[in-house]
């Protein structure tokens, strides 16, 4: 599994805003693509101008196979629904999920 994580700053006025179309607009999309997982929008109790995306995809190919005049049009929606100068993102990563075989537990341990 990989992770596209995503930070933005968005006016705390519009931030509620922003997760709705979020759902709407972003997620519906994106759910249409195979390898698509789920995703999560995280949202700072400290700092209500940032909101992160984590979006979990099967692997990189089934991500990076999604046309890119395709996510193009989507931002583009929802650019047009969130108004101008209301978001930006700051921040874009990708990440590898690494999982290792659990040793069993020895029985007596302690």
């Amino acid at each position: 599994m990989v992770i596209e994580w995503l930070r933005f700053e968005v006016a705390p006025e519009a931030r509620e805003r922003f997760v709705q179309q979020d759902a709407e607009i972003w997620t519906t999309a994106l759910s249409k693509y195979g390898g698509f997982l789920g995703k999560e929008v995280w949202i700072s109790p400290d700092n209500p101008s940032e909101v992160v995306t984590v979006v979990h995809w099967e692997s990189f190919d089934q991500w990076y196979s999604i046309p890119p005049d395709s996510l193009q049009a989507v931002e583009a929606r929802f650019a047009q629904a969130m108004g101008e100068g209301t978001y930006q993102l700051l921040e874009s990563k990708a990440y590898q999920v690494r999982k290792f075989a659990q040793s069993p537990v020895c029985e007596g341990a302690v």
